[in-house]
């Protein structure tokens, strides 16, 4: 069996991130290690992992213990392990740089702005109204009862009236 040392890949067995692929970016600490999937490769964070959760795999990529997640998914591709594991290589665009920013990040959003608010004329008073946003009961409209035929009337049993107990 093959032990769980920097560079090893390894599935992890138990938690949400169960039956998925990761790689040992630091060695056992106190029955931990460091995994990254990497995120966008995998779905699996770079985060500690529990020892006993992990199942090493006899895969193993030559990689430096501060590997970034980007260094991590050129030394998978580099040696065939993601064609093995049937993984696909991500977009240049998905895949962080070295300066940590997401280039779909880098897009501004534009900005919603609030509501302005009038000032209040001495001895005036105006109305404001604000948008609630959702927040606010919205008048339904009401609707009307459908109308019946003539001819359905007709079939209708006519109701009968209780009859008084003496």
């Amino acid at each position: 069996m093959a032990t769980l040392t920097v560079g090893r890949v390894a599935m992890k067995i138990a938690g949400r991130e169960a039956g998925k692929y990761c790689v040992v970016i630091k060695a056992a600490k106190d029955n931990f290690v460091e995994v990254t999937g990497p995120k966008v490769l995998t779905g699996i964070k770079r985060r500690r992992c529990n020892i006993e959760h992990l199942e090493p795999t006899e895969h193993q990529v030559k990689i430096d213990p501060e590997a970034s997640d980007r260094a991590v998914i050129d030394a998978l591709e580099k040696d065939g392990i993601l064609k093995k594991l049937g993984l696909k290589k991500p977009s240049p665009e998905v895949v962080k740089g070295p300066e940590g920013k997401n280039k779909q990040e880098d897009k501004e959003q534009p900005k919603k702005e609030a509501p302005k608010k009038e000032k209040k004329e001495e001895g005036k008073s105006i109305k404001i109204s604000i948008p609630t946003f959702g927040r606010g009961k919205k008048e339904q409209p009401k609707k009307e009862a459908p109308k019946k035929d003539k001819a359905e009337k007709k079939t209708e049993k006519p109701k009968k009236k209780p009859e008084k107990k003496k």
